[in-house]
């Protein structure tokens, strides 16, 4: 998952010259911190190393990085008349410029060895940071947006919408060959909410970038949509639009596929936590996981992003048993 270098020795003495968004602008750090867990480990693809808050900076919010405390807006959306301080207009290519610069270094850094992926959060993910200010256990800020200002909300969500469409189809302009869609804070949502204020730009999303990469001649890549906590939308996720549909750990693997269908690839969904057992321990989980998932129309993954305080020798043991294991399913099917 994408939070792929934090745990390392290297990662952190990279990024302890300067500030977190600082290293997001700068191309070649990024493309360093992208190359260091493939150094480690026999990894299958990289992800560009960034941050989904780079779309709330370029509609002109101030985000900082607080130790200690996370990802914070100087000035969160407070009322409806505070959209009109956004930027209606995002030219992506002026604003995250350095994303794209980022991702073609990388492209060519990774001379054809595996693929790279691009990535985004997706718009209620979004808003609900630039209206909470950072993180939150309920939202409640953000959801008394969905039920006081439909309206105002849905305004919201379509300016993010269309600037993560033209950010998704620069990154693949840059040399991304895949993109994923991170609507992280989709459990808080429920059905009801998620209709009306998620799905409907998730779908969207999907099909403008589809569309403009056709327009644009530019190749059309796979797309991965992960909604963190919607096991209720499984069956809404198989049909918008998206190749992947990645699962986080709270759900079992058959049920996923009984509602997603055989005709879309899932991607998950080992615990994080697992990554704390003893090696052999990670060994078990992970075999047990291959073997309710299959093979096919499938891609080994965490439920979520690792942690910090992860061992990377215990991320290393996960890759292998990935592998180990997969050729011996393969071999026996």
């Amino acid at each position: 998952m994408r939070q792929a270098g934090r745990y390392l020795p290297e990662f952190r003495e990279t990024r302890a010259s300067q500030d977190f968004f600082a290293t997001c602008r700068s191309p070649k750090l990024c493309c360093e911190l992208t190359l260091q867990p493939l150094r480690r480990f026999p990894l299958d693809a990289a992800i560009i190393f960034s941050d989904i808050l780079v779309v709330p900076q370029a509609l002109g919010m101030e985000v900082v990085m607080v130790p200690g405390k996370g990802p914070t807006f100087t000035e969160p959306l407070k009322e409806v008349e505070d959209l009109l301080k956004l930027r209606q207009k995002v030219d992506v290519t002026a604003e995250l410029g350095y994303v794209f610069q980022a991702i073609t270094l990388t492209r060519h850094s990774l001379e054809g060895k595996v693929p790279l992926i691009g990535f985004s959060g997706a718009p209620w993910t979004l808003m609900s940071y630039m209206i909470e200010g950072g993180g939150s256990t309920t939202m409640a800020k953000a959801k008394s947006w969905l039920y006081r200002h439909p309206e105002a909300s849905h305004r919201l969500l379509r300016l993010l919408a269309d600037v993560i469409i033209d950010y998704l189809v620069g990154q693949v302009a840059a040399g991304a060959q895949a993109l994923q869609l991170f609507e992280s804070h989709a459990g808080h949502l429920g059905p009801e909410l998620f209709q009306d204020f998620a799905l409907p730009y998730i779908r969207d999303i999907a099909q403008a970038v589809k569309s403009k990469l056709k327009e644009e001649a530019l190749p059309l890549v796979p797309m991965i949509i992960f909604a963190k906590d919607a096991h209720y939308a499984l069956r809404d996720l198989a049909h918008a639009g998206y190749e992947v549909v990645g699962l986080d750990w709270t759900i079992r693997p058959q049920e996923a596929r009984a509602q997603i269908g055989k005709d879309v690839t899932l991607q998950g969904n080992l615990d994080p936590c697992a990554l704390y057992a003893p090696k052999e321990k990670i060994g078990e989980l992970v075999k047990k996981m291959l073997e309710s998932f299959g093979t096919q129309r499938y891609i080994a993954n965490l439920g979520h992003g690792l942690y910090p305080d992860m061992n990377p020798e215990h991320v290393g043991a996960f890759v292998e048993a990935v592998h180990a294991h997969s050729r011996h399913i393969n071999k026996h099917s």
